[in-house]
């Protein structure tokens, strides 16, 4: 068939797609205002109510001592092969047996995992990286370099850098956006996956277009489509928005202590330290719409019933996209978002129990 032939009958296609994604865009700008609205009020509040904090976030000069817990393991650089930059990550257990890699989420980095870092180094090598843009690790200014793409070939690069051909891949929030990404176009470096509280994007997508209660729990993504008041509304009255966010007596870490917030507050705290994160955010719509895929990694789904940014619904709208037989999925009654800080014990139980055969 003619080239041209081909162009014609696509034309009305591509055409009813620009009109789509134009008409998306129009929606989330709006949304991003009416969000931009709420949370200055918010921020507002917080700046009338704590006076002396000011509007800004104070720098913190010194990490707090728990980021240099020996007992979590020792920290390290390494270089990506794709990219050349430096992921900082903590590592402990090398040689004890295979690699268990660990992608935080937001507002988190490495020190999210230090639960299950001593619970499984006796058995795997454990490694916690701080991913593109957090903490430590190398922070690129431009948006576009954290798509989801750049993004999931950081997680090949990690591992092949490690000196290992595959892993077990544990995730949480963004981290497991990122896994379940990974687990569909770089399948033989996942021998297992364990995902808490993150669903596939596609799946994500989907799933918001038919639940519009599920936006509404998502409505920081919309303020975080905008250039730099997200960081200026995050960082008013020393960071309180965060702090509300993490600490929180019904949606936040339970026993979360000062020096543990400090863990996370002293890296978003660094100058641009909250534009790396954010710009995870800034790169989602730019993915839509996305084609669902076929999930087949071998996968533990751990999820909170009391999540408060994610409906317990997307369970059953990830395992319908599975190869039957590959994942045991458990929604834990009465739980948050947070699972590997707020209930490590009972989410080891099932890790334990998930990769029991492969500790013979």
């Amino acid at each position: 068939m003619p080239e041209l032939v081909v162009t014609a009958l696509l034309a009305p296609s591509r055409l009813t797609l620009k009109l789509l994604r134009a008409f998306l865009w129009s929606l989330v700008f709006f949304a991003a205002l009416v969000a931009a609205a709420v949370y200055g009020c918010i921020a507002l509040t917080h700046v009338l109510c704590r006076p002396r904090r000011g509007c800004c976030g104070r720098p913190r000069r010194t990490p707090p001592a728990c980021l240099s817990d020996p007992a979590l393991g020792k920290h390290n650089f390494l270089t990506l092969k794709s990219s050349g930059l430096r992921l900082h990550y903590v590592s402990a257990g090398r040689g004890n047996g295979p690699l268990m890699l660990f992608l935080h989420g937001f507002p988190e980095n490495w020190f999210s995992w230090r639960y299950q870092l001593r619970e499984f180094q006796s058995r795997f090598h454990v490694v916690a990286v701080d991913l593109r843009g957090y903490g430590s690790s190398d922070a690129p200014r431009d948006v576009g370099c954290y798509n989801i793409d750049l993004l999931t070939a950081d997680i090949q690069d990690v591992i092949l850098g490690l000196g290992y051909c595959k892993c077990i891949l544990v995730a949480h929030d963004w981290g497991a956006v990122l896994a379940w990404n990974f687990s569909i176009y770089y399948p033989s470096l996942v021998e297992r996956m364990v995902v808490v509280s993150g669903p596939p994007l596609s799946v994500y997508q989907a799933y918001s277009m038919r639940h519009i209660s599920q936006l509404f729990r998502s409505n920081y993504l919309f303020l975080f489509q905008l250039p730099w008041l997200p960081e200026k509304l995050l960082s008013m009255s020393d960071f309180q928005i965060l702090k509300t966010t993490l600490t929180h007596h019904k949606s936040g870490i339970p026993h979360l202590s000062p020096n543990e917030l400090e863990a996370f507050l002293y890296d978003f705290s660094q100058p641009s330290g909250l534009t790396g994160p954010l710009n995870y955010y800034r790169n989602l719509i730019r993915n839509f719409p996305l084609e669902p895929q076929e999930l087949a990694t071998p996968t533990l789904l751990l999820w909170g019933e009391k999540d408060t940014y994610l409906e317990p619904g997307l369970v059953g709208a990830i395992s319908n996209h599975f190869v039957p037989g590959r994942l045991e999925a458990h929604i834990l009654p009465g739980v948050g978002h947070w699972v590997p800080q707020s209930h490590p014990e009972e989410m080891h139980q099932y890790m334990w129990a998930f990769l029991q055969d492969l500790l013979h």
